[in-house]
Formats: structure tokens, sequence, C-alpha cells
């Protein structure tokens, strides 16, 4: 399957001129984070009708501190690819709540954050170490105590990190010699 970043493949779509911008990696990034057809996630939305700079922020956001924590999580000369299919953030939005609660996403535990993505994560070579298929989902999302209470994307960024540990974390295959 041939991948591309997931800027190239919704840019003309979400964000029009932004994407030059946007779709630059940091040079030696550990990671690549795409997004395949976000158009059909779940639920990436800013407000109940969505607009499509929420949605590109929203996206920026989460691959932005996924590319960060790599650093981090991801062992030196090694790059982690990760391609999200789905998405749903922690809360919805309560249409019968009223007016002018169009924007107020409503946290509550019957409405988890949920992902679905593959991973592949590769050394320096090109050589798969590790790879997979995740669904996740918190259903004790609520119960966790976020350092920053202020950040909308608290509980999806911790589940992800709490992934990037265990996935990540421990000693990796040894290379074979040829």
């Amino acid at each position: 399957m041939k991948t591309t970043r997931w800027l190239a493949a919704v840019g003309g779509l979400f964000l029009g001129g932004m994407g030059a911008a946007l779709a630059a990696a940091p040079v030696g990034a550990r990671a690549e984070v795409i997004f395949d057809h976000p158009e059909n996630f779940a639920d990436v939305k800013d407000a109940l009708q969505p607009t499509e700079k929420g949605t590109a922020g929203i996206l920026k956001a989460l691959s932005d501190y996924l590319m960060r924590e790599s650093r981090y999580l991801v062992p030196e000369g090694c790059k982690l690819t990760m391609v999200f299919n789905d998405i749903h953030l922690a809360g919805d939005f309560e249409p019968w709540r009223g007016t002018g609660w169009d924007d107020v996403r409503i946290i509550k535990s019957i409405y988890p954050p949920h992902f679905k993505f593959s991973y592949r994560l590769a050394d320096s070579t090109g050589r798969v170490i590790r790879e997979g298929r995740e669904d996740i989902m918190d259903l004790g999302f609520d119960f966790r105590v976020p350092l920053d209470r202020q950040d909308p994307l608290r509980y999806e960024k911790a589940i992800l990190k709490d992934w990037m540990r265990r996935r990540l974390d421990g000693p990796l295959p040894k290379a074979t010699a040829q």
C-alpha cells in the first residue's frame, strides 16, 4: 500500500492555502502520522456543525503531539508510521441542550475516545521491527487526571501516549547478520 502524508491526501479538501505550511515534517522526525480519509472519521469535529479549519486543527494537534512524543518513545534511528483509519474524540455534542451549546463538547463516560489505526516501526535500513493494527478505546478515560486540564484533546493524547509506551517500550528485536 502506497501511503502519502495525510495532508497530501486531504490538503485540497480541508486546508486550501494552508497545506504547504502544515505539510512539512520536522527534519529527522521519528514519526509519520497519516490520516486516511479523515472526512469519513466518526468524530473529529470542533462543533455540532464542524468547520474544515476546526477539523484540520484537531488533526494537526494530534499529529504534532505524536511527532513530539516520538522523540522520547521511538528509539533513535527508528521511524514510527501511524495510519489512522478512524477517530472518535472523547465526548460529543448534544443538540437537545438548545441554542448556545452547538460548540460545547460534553464529556461523559458514555462518549469514550476511540482510535483505529495501523502502525509500523522500522529501523534505519527500513526493516520492519514491529507492526500491527490497533482498535483502542478507553472506557475509563474520564477517571484519568490529565496534567493539562485546559487541553481539549487531553484524553486523546493520554491514551495515545499510553499506547506508545506499551508498544514501543522494551527490547527491540536485534538485527540479523546478512
